[in-house]
């Protein structure tokens, strides 16, 4: 009988996902890996896209990886998130004119702008020095033949090998999804175009003033000293923004659109996208249309999922070949880190009759993380288009990510079955309450743009710190090291300050349309709203408000109420005119 190689592993696709789960394997386990790709010059000629690391992906790589060093010397440190908005009535030809939501300080979890090129050439090359991996590329004609009680076969270029897992991370070709039948579509219809283009886009140049003027502008009390071109810098509107990212020597750019609000035909190539950006913010007029692109890309329709990413018959898919949602926050790492993760401990568990219960609650974790963000683009994207609606969006969003995602990341919680009982139950109690939240919102955008209350006329700065329970939750990444009832203890705190955030927010929006800051502190009102199903209906917020005005209860919140109070003053443009 002819006896064929034998791996432990065969991971096909050489991308961000197959090389990290390489390299994971390597340092966690003693498994042998075959990566193969149909590509011979990795990572290839062409720039890639999805630069951009978070703190779940930011830990993974640099910490669990072990690529800390590598990070900090090839790539930018990244300066968190950063929302830049229009005002009303300016030309908006200068950075000065903007509003702007910020974190002013840095994130303790260090997160960088990759140069997806460079880091997978790292990792090429870091993998090859292990005697366990072996990396074979230029091959063609892959086909797998999957067992479910023995060896499977995975046959290339004449050759055939043995293994026990095959882990498809082939990207968006999707090798095991296709052969599986395993595609899926969501709800979220989002298109994008980007570019490379020669150099920094630093965009506090993009001004008119002179260096002094703005190294010692007044507002550095509130933004602060680092420089701006570090952050993940997204300039918004309704439905779409537009990304800017530095890399070494070149800064990436692109544009991410609902195709309700922007036809992909109108941003079809990179010199149709800097033609429509330079419209859509003025500012950037002064300096893109005289780089030099040196590549481009571009996405009709991004979004998509899959029936199941992980199996007890010992087959996987990470990355882009399982699902992919939308790049705004970066997700993408993320899931990846997570999924990545999971693969990993189910690939090492030595009790085989665990399989198909720890499988099972695999992809039931890996379903979840993907289908929380969901809401998040599908129902409230329009939010993109006003600095107050997706402020109270994003922070909100952000103190949940911080609590589920960051926190069983750098205490190694996603593998113990205990912990992700407890986390997936109480995740589950907060979807309701996410899911109301984000129609509320979407719903409050369309009514500020109805009745002409989007944007400002003067620059307005926001530090989303401001919100007390999202700066409390960033104190959760110095929560290391925990037991499982002390994780326990730390949940039941998150989801109290989380509801009491998620109360907040709907009583801000009914403080702004009822034009009465009393509402912030009536605590028979406050009491009477419901997470879970308050609907946004003006005239029935009226009806509501005027049961409970005359209660002279004050509401005692663990929160300052009127952290945006600069949104709680505005008018109307139409009401002012009118008076």
């Amino acid at each position: 009988m002819t006896r064929h190689p034998r791996y432990d592993v065969v991971i096909i696709g050489a991308g961000k996902a197959g090389l990290t789960l390489a390299r994971h394997l390597l340092l966690h386990t003693e498994k042998t890996v075959l990566l193969l790709d149909k590509r011979s010059d990795l990572p290839g000629p062409s720039q890639k896209v999805g630069e951009s690391l978070v703190q779940t992906s930011g830990f993974y790589l640099a910490k669990v990886l072990d690529l800390q060093e590598h990070l900090l010397v090839e790539h930018f440190l990244k300066y968190n998130l950063r929302f830049h908005w229009k005002t009303e009535g300016r030309d908006n030809r200068n950075m000065e004119d903007y509003c702007t939501s910020f974190i002013r300080l840095s994130s303790n979890i260090p997160t960088f702008q990759l140069d997806r090129n460079v880091l997978e050439a790292h990792l090429l090359k870091v993998n090859a020095e292990d005697p366990r991996y072996e990396f074979s590329g230029g091959v063609r004609d892959i086909d797998v033949e999957l067992s479910e009680t023995s060896e499977h076969r995975v046959r290339f270029g004449g050759a055939e090998v043995a293994c026990d897992w095959v882990v498809d991370t082939s990207g968006r070709g999707g090798f095991l999804k296709r052969r599986l039948a395993l595609e899926q579509q969501n709800v979220i219809r989002h298109g994008s175009t980007w570019c490379w283009v020669e150099g920094l886009v630093d965009i506090e140049r993009l001004t008119g003033r002179g260096v002094a003027e703005r190294v010692f502008d007044r507002n550095r009390r509130m933004t602060g000293h680092m420089p701006f071109f570090l952050a993940t810098n997204h300039f918004c509107d309704e439905g779409m923004w537009f990304w800017v990212i530095p890399l070494h020597g070149k800064t990436s750019l692109g544009l991410v659109y609902d195709h309700r609000v922007l036809h992909p035909d109108e941003v079809s190539n990179a010199r149709k996208l800097v033609d429509y950006v330079c419209r859509k913010w003025p500012l950037f007029q002064r300096d893109l249309p005289h780089r030099r692109i040196v590549d481009e890309g571009r996405y009709i329709d991004f979004s998509y999922d899959s029936r199941i990413t992980i199996s007890p018959h010992r087959w996987a898919l990470s990355g882009e070949a399982g699902r992919f949602s939308d790049p705004l926050y970066s997700p993408g790492g993320d899931l990846i880190s997570i999924y990545n993760t999971l693969i990993v401990d189910a690939i090492n568990g030595r009790d085989p009759s665990r399989l198909g219960r720890k499988c099972q609650l695999y992809e039931q974790t890996m379903r979840v993380m993907y289908e929380s963000y969901v809401p998040s683009y599908s129902v409230s994207y329009n939010c993109l288009g006003d600095q107050e609606a997706f402020t109270l969006k994003y922070t909100w969003e952000l103190a949940v990510y911080f609590g589920f995602y960051v926190v069983p990341m750098i205490n190694n919680l996603f593998t113990s079955p205990e912990f992700m009982q407890l986390h997936l139950r109480k995740y589950g109690l907060l979807g309701p309450i996410n899911r109301n939240l984000q129609m509320f919102l979407s719903a409050f955008f369309e009514w500020k743009m109805a009745n002409g209350r989007l944007g400002s006329d003067q620059p307005t700065l926001v530090d989303f710190y401001r919100m007390a329970p999202l700066r409390d939750s960033e104190k959760l990444f110095y929560e290391v090291g925990l037991t499982l009832e002390e994780a326990e203890m730390v949940y039941e705190k998150h989801m109290a300050r989380l509801k009491e955030f998620a109360r907040y927010i709907l009583a801000h929006v009914h403080a702004v349309v009822l034009e009465d800051p009393a509402v912030l502190r009536n605590a028979s009102f406050l009491q009477s709203l419901k997470l879970r199903d308050t609907v946004f209906d003006p005239e029935r917020m009226r009806a509501v408000w005027a049961q409970h005005a005359g209660c002279t209860e004050i509401y005692r919140w663990n929160l300052d109420p009127l952290a945006l109070e600069p949104f709680l003053s505005r008018r109307p443009a139409v009401q002012e005119a009118s008076a």
